[in-house]
């Protein structure tokens, strides 16, 4: 009788424990189908090491690529085909962010329910959420600047525009050397998977914290000669703003006034406003993970948290996470999770699969995001002036990051528009494009002026 009894518990145990293994394997199956059968090496959806079916397309239908049993072409404009080459890739995958690569199992067909029993024929319609005329109209705007422009829906998630630069055309690829100042860094997606030093746009995270840490913020002045010592440091300024107060010192995006800020603050509570506001996080935007940005926070030498106030030092940001804080003061606290899919059809036009829209947790206290926004709005009224942006009611911060190893700064522009049919955040950079209101701000008009002009009406 006691060996019936063990014997039957030690049945249970190995039954429990293959019944936790099947479901440990189901779930990972749910999670992972998509890139286990996205694998180069099965033969059912590839042919040499490119994917065999499947047509990529823009959120109005206008084909960016599509698949033949392997032969891969492109849209029939060389300026959409560059344009779109970090969003949509090349069929090799030296594009890591394309969709060809990351979307391959979406492309090929693969379900969890038939699986790939019908891969490789016709393959599915990946509809994007990118408008390509948006992003022609951005890549054109870039030039002959190395950077990116990225444009989002900040009630829905949807980007609309994707751009980084350089490129080239997938479908004459050149021949690029390792050392071609060309195509430096043409193989990363400036917008998702780069960070850069973001020059005076960190300011409004600064100005984030000087308004919950800081009594009566609002109603001081701060003194600019130019140039103020702080701890160890100089902080030099644009030039020499006398007394200011905390709306004027954006306005004028004043060094000496937000590095005293900075300083006030304090190391610890800027390293945690930074957590808050989203900018160290990794988004996923449809599987795709973007870079962390980073910061030094630690120093023992408040010159150098004066730096990091402004801008700085050792700030490091992505320009995605950066767009995403836009549009969560646009959205007063929370926003959208960025993404890139719009839908997958089967080649009838049936959806076989359903994206919702995810929101952020607040990256702003609500009251913050409006002071904010209302700074920013001045920001364009005093000292940009709305003369640039004919037609839109925008709210931006420009920055011009000193970088040591280059002789010209770098420019960018970041903020959102407010806009019924239009509600976009949008962040641009351009290295070595110099003053941030002079480069980065006319290509935002520019992009912004076709985003809405594009924008569907309701």
């Amino acid at each position: 009788m006691k060996n019936i009894t063990r014997r039957t518990i030690v049945t249970f145990f190995l039954a429990a424990i293959l019944l936790a293994g099947t479901g440990f394997f189901v779930g990972k199956l749910f999670l992972n189908g998509d890139s286990w059968v996205s694998l180069s090496a099965n033969t059912h959806i590839y042919s040499g090491g490119v994917l065999k079916s499947g047509t990529v397309m823009d959120r109005d239908g206008e084909v960016l690529a599509a698949s033949n049993q392997g032969n891969w072409t492109f849209n029939d404009n060389v300026t959409t085909r560059r344009a779109l080459l970090h969003t949509v890739g090349t069929p090799r995958g030296v594009i890591s962010t394309g969709a060809i690569t990351k979307f391959a199992g979406k492309l090929a067909g693969y379900n969890l329910i038939t699986g790939a029993k019908h891969l490789g024929t016709a393959g599915n319609n990946l509809y994007l959420t990118v408008d390509a005329d948006i992003c022609r109209t951005a890549y054109k705007a870039l030039g002959n600047y190395k950077g990116t422009v990225g444009v989002y829906n900040y009630k829905t998630g949807e980007i609309v525009c994707l751009v980084s630069t350089p490129t080239f055309d997938p479908s004459n690829p050149p021949s690029i050397q390792e050392d071609d100042p060309n195509y430096e860094g043409v193989y990363v997606n400036r917008f998702l998977s780069s960070k850069f030093i973001p020059g005076s746009t960190f300011k409004l995270v600064t100005l984030y914290a000087a308004l919950e840490e800081i009594p009566d913020i609002q109603n001081r002045t701060f003194h600019c000669d130019g140039s103020v010592q702080i701890g160890d440091q100089i902080i030099t300024c644009t030039g020499v703003h006398g007394d200011l107060t905390l709306e004027q010192a954006l306005n004028v995006s004043c060094n000496c006034a937000f590095g005293q800020i900075a300083e006030m603050i304090g190391g610890k509570k800027l390293a945690k406003y930074t957590q808050a506001t989203g900018l160290t996080n990794n988004y996923s935007v449809n599987g795709i993970t973007t870079r962390a940005s980073s910061f030094n926070f630690d120093s023992k030498d408040s010159g150098d948290i004066a730096w990091a106030g402004v801008g700085q030092g050792k700030d490091l940001v992505n320009p995605c996470a950066m767009m995403v804080y836009m549009g969560a003061i646009a959205n007063g606290g929370k926003t959208a999770v960025p993404q890139i899919i719009s839908k997958v059809t089967l080649p009838g036009g049936l959806k076989t699969s359903i994206y919702l829209n995810k929101k952020t947790e607040p990256l702003i206290t609500e009251e913050a995001a409006g002071i904010v926004a209302q700074y920013m709005k001045s920001n364009v009224v005093n000292n940009y002036g709305e003369s640039r942006f004919p037609g839109l009611d925008i709210y931006g911060k420009t920055g011009t990051a000193q970088v040591d190893s280059a002789e010209v700064s770098n420019s960018w522009f970041a903020g959102f528009i407010r806009n019924e049919n239009a509600p976009y955040a949008f962040v641009v950079y351009a290295e070595g494009g110099g003053s941030g209101v002079s480069t980065a701000a006319a290509i935002a008009n520019t992009v912004l002026q076709s985003a809405v002009a594009n924008a569907p009406q309701e």
